[in-house]
């Protein structure tokens, strides 16, 4: 796991300088603190930060080229198969010099072309550079477990792991995207390709972009099909699960440094543990983060898979984030996140950091199985598609003739919001049912100079565009498709990422083994959910490997304690900040409003925890990346290759 960036100039007597790479890469040292390299050729430019996984010697550095220098990469990720691509290559004629599976990537990229990312099976973000045809090419993984950012001018294009790398060149804007914090409000992160600032982009997941002659396309390589359906009885699905979750496990303890788990209590990664504890002849390292609100403490049963597996578990308790804290921790995203577990998420992989440098997790497995309480109800709420459209509309307009204090008592209330629910076609319906700021909050929230920025945002078309895929498939199937391209992608592939990266360490995913998630695509939906049972399929399969009352326990989110928070250790430090003139004067939002959500909060007349948390994490953001323009450096050991 690493940190990469690049630069090309368009003007070939430009020359791209290591002084400007040097720059950019070292705000990438928690990336990758063992090394650093950079490589340049006239007016094209590669610069690595590295951890050391895989082959630690400094053989297998990187920039890495292929035998004759015309192939060069700088890359961030692990390719779980290289061995086997590594052998198919060498008898195709390939020499390697290393062992690791950066070079495989280069050899592979040689043989195959573009057609390479068909062959890698694991997480990854990199940059090759042809100086045969002058192409630059960039990929991302399947699932978007590894980032990668782009900026692009008349003079430049400028590529990195972070954004903050992007910025390393002072004359780069610095300008916040309205319709991407339209974005973040509405859903809680920003989805791909908008960025946080104008002029950036992520390259979404699955996705190459290939750079020729000063014009740049790209292209999505893979995309999980959840049809033909396999014909398979649920017994042998689940028996064929095991050995394939196995195998995805395997996969994932290929290191040349000490690795563990995260544990949270959930069944995903108890399973995680499980089946690292059957694959290897040592105690699974195992790693928790708790509360003292029991409502969002899972300990008591993390404990119980431990003790089943005899592992070394470590727990910790997180307390709220005092002033210092909270900005720390969003220094090391780039853009505003919304997800309040990025707290718990950043502590557990400080103490885990000391342990090992390697780390696997059960992201993944909600999103495969159906595991989310929300699946359930937006299924229920499905059988009101029957009802023309027309007449449901009809049902919310009668509602909202009624006086406004009837329908702000607590029934009414709830009733109204399930009327504007059923008014909704399937794809907005779950964008609001998990979202943030609906569009009437968001209306009373903004200027009116704001909102004419805006460009006629919609943040749920993505959702509608993705169910429209599905619409003669399977309802869970579209709702699974939506969470895995959406949230899972843009805000719990980031949180981790970050989280992990900021401490030096790497997260591995064996739910999102694109092999193992085909699989599971191709099952029947009611084997995931079936009227309230969710993960059948995979509880099942875990019967006798898990302990009951980890299997049969209510589904438990991985969230953290920030209505208290709010009300009580937060309380002082939001006030300073929300209510700040700085913050009130910016011009995107009405200070009435935002005094009035925060007044409701803390006097508990109504829960605005989730909204007042964005708008606390908004202004933070803001502060530290468009107010603050100074760039981390660190004085490390580089290597500089220069033709």
């Amino acid at each position: 796991m690493c940190g990469i960036c690049g630069k090309i100039y368009f003007d070939e007597e430009r020359a791209v300088r290591s002084d400007e790479l040097l720059l950019m890469s070292r705000t990438l040292v928690h990336r990758g603190p063992d090394g650093e390299g950079v490589w340049t050729k006239g007016n094209v430019g590669l610069a690595h930060r590295r951890l050391s996984i895989i082959d630690l010697r400094p053989e297998a550095g990187q920039p890495m080229c292929n035998e004759d220098g015309t192939v060069w990469i700088t890359f961030n990720g692990e390719i779980y198969n290289f061995q086997e691509l590594r052998a198919d290559l060498q008898a195709r004629g390939h020499a390697f010099r290393t062992h690791s599976d950066t070079e495989v990537i280069v050899h592979a990229y040689e043989q195959y072309g573009r057609d390479c990312l068909d062959r890698l099976r694991g997480m990854f973000a990199f940059a090759i550079w042809d100086t045969r045809n002058k192409t630059l090419f960039l990929a991302r993984d399947r699932v978007g477990k590894k980032p990668l950012f782009y900026f692009a001018d008349a003079e430049r294009f400028v590529f990195a792991s972070e954004i903050k790398a992007i910025f390393a060149d002072r004359s780069v804007p610095r300008k916040p995207d309205p319709r991407a914090i339209d974005h973040f409000f509405a859903l809680g992160y920003v989805p791909a390709p908008l960025a946080a600032f104008r002029g950036i982009r992520k390259l979404p997941a699955a996705h190459w972009l290939e750079l020729r002659n000063g014009r740049f396309q790209t292209g999505r390589y893979w995309k999980l099909q959840y049809l033909p359906k396999r014909r398979i009885s649920f017994a042998d699905a689940a028996a064929e699960l095991e050995w394939r979750f196995a195998e995805a496990v395997r996969l994932r303890l290929v290191s040349d440094v000490p690795l563990g788990a995260f544990l949270s209590g959930g069944i995903d990664s108890s399973a995680v543990v499980a089946f690292m504890a059957r694959a290897t002849n040592r105690p699974v390292r195992t790693f928790c983060v708790g509360f003292e609100d029991e409502g969002f403490d899972e300990r008591p049963f993390a404990r119980l898979v431990a003790e089943r597996y005899n592992t070394e578990h470590t727990e910790l308790v997180v307390e709220a984030p005092v002033r210092e804290v909270l900005p720390r921790v969003i220094s090391y995203y780039d853009e505003p996140l919304g997800d309040p577990s990025i707290v718990p998420s950043y502590a557990i992989a400080a103490i885990t950091r000391k342990y090992v440098t390697v780390v696997l997790n059960g992201d993944g497995g909600d999103e495969n199985f159906a595991g989310y309480n929300r699946y359930i109800t937006d299924c229920l709420f499905g059988r009101a598609d029957t009802i023309p459209l027309g007449l449901r509309q009809s049902l919310l307009a009668c509602i909202r003739l009624l006086p406004c204090d009837w329908r702000e008592r607590i029934p009414m209330r709830k009733i109204t919001k399930l009327a504007e629910l059923f008014a909704l076609q399937p794809g907005r319906r779950y964008a609001r049912w998990f979202g943030h700021f609906t569009p009437e909050q968001r209306e009373s929230l903004y200027t009116s100079d704001f909102r004419n920025e805006m460009r006629e945002s919609d943040p749920e078309m993505r959702f509608m565009e993705n169910f429209e895929q599905h619409s003669n498939g399977n309802r869970i199937d579209a709702i699974l498709d939506a969470d895995v391209n959406l949230y899972l992608a843009d805000d719990l592939l980031v949180k981790m990422d970050r989280a992990s990266m900021a401490h030096s360490l790497e997260a591995r995913s064996p739910f999102l083994d694109h092999v193992f998630m085909e699989f599971v695509a191709s099952l029947p939906a009611n084997m995931k959910l079936k009227q309230t049972h969710t993960k059948r399929l995979l509880k099942a399969a875990m019967r006798g490997v898990l302990p009951e009352r980890v299997l049969d326990r209510p589904k438990m989110g991985f969230g953290a304690p920030i209505a208290r928070w709010l009300r009580n250790e937060l309380h002082e430090m939001a006030k300073d900040i929300l209510l700040s003139s700085r913050a009130l004067q910016r011009g995107y939002f009405r200070p009435k409003t935002v005094t009035a959500l925060f007044k409701e909060h803390c006097e508990a007349q109504r829960d605005h925890s989730e909204l007042l948390w964005d708008l606390l994490i908004m202004e933070l953001w803001h502060r530290t990346f468009v107010d603050n323009r100074q760039i981390a450096m660190a004085e490390l050991s580089t290597v500089v290759v220069s033709q």
